[in-house]
């Protein structure tokens, strides 16, 4: 059996695969969510770990503990610091939802390398990612920012954590997860001295960067179950769920419809900066050899049909939407720009609000169902507009997500991209993704290829309707909403 744990923003899921990449056992642990200011995100590591721990456990009660191997994947950009021996952290860690850094960067636009930030990085300057929150640490918390500079507490993404904690120490971070942080030369595949520079963070708290797959560390008996077992696949939770879905192939593609939508394209072996309003990311390193992806990401799809359950209350449950949704047969103009967060890729507007556009006397809350389901196939769509810039056409896109369960939207989705949608038997990509890169890594699994075999597609969708009327509404809609938070 592989473990793979997949630590993600809300929780932990844990789980045991074995060598045919059958899912035979779970487990899940929820942790607090922390909001000391609006706008502000963070999360307790301890309370992390507690519910990486009982995940695991629960799968041990299940299954045993006969692993050969421990893959992690998780929440991407979110930062923290611990102790170097104790590995204790003197605050929690600010997830990559807070917006707090806006004024740190403000601050660095006179600075020489900030204008050189996207093109090292691939990354937008943005509160999103590690690096500015790491800067406002230091900025305000100097009593902390002082033992990292002492080298007595070292920084680092959840996937470093989790292995400190593993690992009784262990300082590694995969590609993927660096690629993350506004820390790290996409072009060299090494932490930079000039972004390192801009920030005002030593290199040294900074983890070792090590391979995507492979025996990267071994876990600690004493801190972790009684197991030594090499941790041999590290992936953050994007990049991994690609991985899952095996698209190896440069074009390949998947899009994750959780409570946003994301979108990753496998670009091959060579990082083309984007100004196109998306992301150039790793996607994966195996062998010392770099796999890039272009991201894309949608800030609200699966929270719209959450938002229309619990504050509009048109239905008790998420899965009634598709229901409701196919009652009638269009949105009879009715157009949803689900801003409810801001807008993301490719518009990049986080002042922009959510916009109701189109209604009539006769609208009903069917209607704003189907537009609601629509707009998530538009805001994809709007993805993949701009990657086409890449030059890579997408032939096909792998699914996977809560929302992925949909038919009506995924039918939707196949209109709007002309492009065959795939989805597997098993959805739960990302945490499969840790346990691929996990096997292969130490031999249970021998090639990419063989990787493809294990989890089939369930269903596919093709283009039925040749209609661009509505995708025009929406852009129309996008506008307007944009136009509407401008003052």
């Amino acid at each position: 059996m592989i473990l793979a744990i997949d630590s993600g923003t809300t929780g932990v899921t844990a789980i045991a695969v074995n060598d045919q990449g059958e899912i035979i056992a779970r487990g899940y642990q929820e942790f607090p969510q922390h909001f000391p200011q609006p706008g502000w995100v963070e999360h307790n590591l301890e309370e992390i770990w507690s519910a990486v721990l009982s995940s695991v456990q629960q799968v041990i009660d299940k299954v045993g503990k006969d692993f050969k191997a421990l893959g992690i994947t998780n929440q991407r950009e979110t930062i923290g610091l611990w102790d170097r021996e104790t590995l204790r952290s003197p605050r929690n860690a600010i997830v990559w939802q807070d917006r707090r850094t806006t004024e740190i960067l403000i601050d660095l636009e006179n600075h020489p390398t900030y204008s050189k930030v996207r093109a090292l990085t691939g990354l937008p300057l943005d509160p999103y990612f590690s690096a500015a929150k790491l800067r406002w640490i230091a900025k305000h918390e100097p009593e902390i920012w002082n033992e990292v500079i002492a080298g007595k507490t070292l920084v680092g993404t959840i996937d470093s954590y989790v292995i400190a904690r593993a690992t009784n120490g262990t300082h590694i971070t995969d590609a993927s997860n660096a690629s993350r942080t506004q820390l790290y030369d996409i072009h060299t595949g090494t932490w930079s001295k000039e972004l390192a520079d801009l920030f005002e963070i030593p290199l040294e708290a900074l983890p070792t960067i090590v391979n995507s797959s492979g025996e990267l560390a071994r876990t600690d008996p004493e801190s972790f179950f009684g197991l030594a077992i090499p941790i041999s696949g590290i992936a953050g939770d994007q990049q991994a769920a690609l991985f899952g879905q095996t698209q190896f192939q440069v074009g390949g593609a998947k899009c994750t419809y959780g409570t946003g939508a994301f979108i990753l394209q496998n670009i091959g072996n060579t990082p083309v900066v984007q100004t196109n309003g998306l992301i150039t990311t790793v996607a994966w390193q195996l062998n010392g050899v770099r796999t890039y992806a272009s991201e894309g990401s949608v800030f609200v799809a699966g929270a719209a049909v959450q938002w229309l359950r619990d504050e509009l209350q048109l239905f008790a449950h998420s899965k009634e939407v598709e229901d409701l949704a196919t009652s009638v047969p269009d949105s009879a103009g009715v157009v949803f720009v689900p801003a409810l967060t801001g807008l993301g890729a490719p518009y990049w507007k986080p002042d922009a609000r959510g916009a109701l556009l189109g209604l009539t006397r006769g609208t009903s809350k069917a209607h704003i169902a189907r537009a609601t389901l629509e707009a998530l196939a538009f805001q994809v769509r709007d993805i993949f507009e701009a990657m086409a810039s890449t030059g890579i056409k997408l032939s096909h896109l792998r699914v996977d997500g809560g929302a992925a369960e949909n038919n009506l939207m995924l039918q939707i989705q196949a209109d709007q991209l002309d492009a065959r949608i795939e989805r597997p038997v098993n959805i739960d990509s990302t945490a499969l993704g840790a346990a691929y890169l996990a096997g292969l890594g130490v031999g249970i699994w021998k090639s990419l290829e063989e990787l493809k075999e294990l989890n089939p597609i369930e269903v596919s969708f093709t283009k039925q309707n040749d209609s661009e009327a509505g995708y025009s509404a929406w852009k129309r809609a996008v506008q307007a909403t944009i136009a509407f938070t401008e003052k």
